[in-house]
């Protein structure tokens, strides 16, 4: 059992703000030290905007918590530093399986391509997280960046004015507070910072619970996902099944809605579900063990003037499909370069109200698969529970039923379409997956990969296309990337399609802001004001 979680990274330490005469004004605060609040610290650091975090904790979160980190999340992970050490660390797997009672309904291959860096998903407790990213911005200190961790200090009231927040923060050495110019919510689902401030979700909560253990065993498992419903063990209900480091296994029970928690979370009371599962003469130590409902809300708007949510604190979905951390990691590439661009005066304020529109629309679209994946998982009527069995008696011997069957959905990126950042595509015979708004696959490149050249800037990115080595508009430089491609390979196939050249101008979280068939400096130009929010 790792012990990480006892051991303080960053001890309650007395700050010089605590002596000041009045309230010390920062650029950017985080409130949250979790894999979000961290991840858009550690962003903004990196592009040398001075920030400080905010945590009543001193070290990472017991229990393993989010487990599941899909490609993409793990390709942001590269760029704040710790991405390299997830994959080391994690169990990695493709292949997934559904049963129905003991019977296997199929099974599914989330990255049947290859040409990545980066494998679909890998499990690891989000302890280990915690830790490479609190070490990574102790390192960034050691650089000389303007990043501040402080544990011990707990947010009490917070008030929000037309260019900052004001914090009360309590301490073991009593109260003070403090003024950001910017003040970021990564406090999780029942975040004190949005009570505060009177905000709330909208959305639903579901009529059904489920009981999460960690257990630390032997066991000859595959590393893969498998999901059950109504399995002989806990007939009438469903359970998943994870590896984890270190031989931990991920282990959920659906347990119903009218059900005594207390109850439910005894050792004695989980060990009959486990040995009904694993068998009864199986040595095994509970790790850890809590008890989740499903929700699909969010609130309306992710930021309120000066003062912006992000991660659970800006919306909650179910866990089957690792929504989670995962869309929250996107959230914090999301908004990152945009406050950036926003605190140097490069890009209006009103570039956030883009946040908003495309987080929201992540959100939705994870609520709604969330939805649909809760739905099928706890019919809410008897027919719908025949409907149910019915597919996943026909997905065990006709593919055609297996699209229907909903285990919940895993995490894919969200791709941007509508959003105001966009600009037309112009690329007759593109491929769909690279259109204005996609994220961009990554593909092999001779010695290495592509998202790692593409980084955290604007970039042109060009294919069989001439143009300038940089083009600079409004304060803003895309720097080109030029390369070579020729029928049949994984860039032409994923950048290319039918057209012969190509022009993408990429945003620094990677997303596709335009594509043209050849250079145009005005259509660039243009391309640059709208993504930045100056058309």
């Amino acid at each position: 059992m790792s012990k990480i979680f006892e051991v303080p990274l960053y001890p309650y330490e007395r700050s010089t703000d605590q002596d000041a005469l009045g309230a010390v004004r920062h650029k950017v605060v985080v409130i949250g030290a979790g894999p979000i609040g961290l991840g858009i610290a550690i962003d903004l650091a990196q592009q040398d905007v001075p920030v400080v975090v905010l945590d009543d904790n001193d070290t990472v979160s017991f229990g393993s918590r989010a487990v599941c980190y899909a490609k993409r999340p793990l390709e942001i992970l590269d760029r704040l530093g710790c991405g390299a050490q997830m994959v080391a660390k994690g169990v990695e797997w493709n292949l997934g399986k559904v049963f129905f009672d003991e019977h296997k309904v199929y099974e599914f291959n989330l990255l049947p391509e290859d040409g990545h860096q980066r494998p679909a998903f890998i499990n690891l407790q989000q302890y280990y997280l915690e830790d490479y990213l609190v070490r990574r911005l102790h390192a960034l200190q050691a650089e000389g960046k303007r990043i501040e961790i402080r544990g011990g200090n707990k947010v009490s009231a917070v008030g929000n004015h037309a260019d900052h927040a004001h914090l009360e923060i309590d301490t073991p050495e009593g109260p003070y507070e403090l003024e950001a110019d910017w003040l970021i919510a990564c406090d999780g689902a029942n975040s004190p910072t949005r009570r505060m401030l009177g905000l709330d979700f909208v959305g639903q909560v579901f009529e059904d619970n489920f009981l999460i253990a960690d257990v630390v065993m032997e066991a000859d498992f595959p590393t893969e996902r498998w999901f059950w419903f109504d399995p002989p063990f806990n007939r009438g209900q469903s359970a998943l099944l994870h590896k984890q480091p270190d031989n931990v296994w991920r282990i959920d029970f659906q347990i119903g809605w009218d059900i005594d928690r207390e109850q439910e979370l005894k050792p004695e009371n989980i060990d009959k579900r486990l040995r009904a599962m694993l068998g009864k003469d199986v040595e095994y130590e509970l790790e850890w063990s809590s008890i989740y409902t499903f929700q699909c809300r969010r609130m309306e708007k992710f930021h309120q003037g000066r003062v912006i949510f992000a991660g659970d604190s800006a919306h909650q979905v179910s866990p089957f499909g690792a929504r989670g951390a995962n869309s929250g990691l996107q959230d914090t590439d999301n908004l990152a370069w945009k406050l950036k661009l926003i605190i140097d005066g490069k890009a209006p304020a009103s570039l956030l109200d883009s946040y908003d529109a495309e987080r929201i629309h992540g959100a939705d679209e994870n609520i709604l698969n969330s939805t649909r994946a809760t739905d099928f998982i706890t019919p809410k009527s008897q027919m719908s529970r025949i409907l149910r069995n019915a597919v996943l008696d026909l997905a065990e011997h006709y593919e055609f039923a297996r699209p229907l069957v909903n285990s919940g959905r895993l995490s894919v990126p969200c791709t941007y379409d509508g959003s105001p950042l966009n600009t037309p595509d112009a690329l007759d015979g593109g491929p769909a997956r690279t259109r204005p708004g996609s994220p961009c696959p990554d593909a092999p490149l001779e010695g290495g990969f592509l998202l790692p050249q593409l980084g955290g800037r604007f970039t042109l990115l060009t294919f069989n296309a001439d143009a300038p080595e940089a083009v600079e508009e409004g304060g803003i430089t895309a720097t080109r990337l030029a390369l070579a491609t020729g029928p049949g390979d994984a860039l032409a196939e994923r950048y290319l399609g039918r057209a012969e050249a190509a022009i993408y101008l990429i945003r620094p979280d990677q997303h596709v802001a335009a594509r043209f068939p050849e250079y145009n400096e005005e259509q660039i130009r243009f391309a640059i004001r709208r993504a930045t929010g100056k058309e």
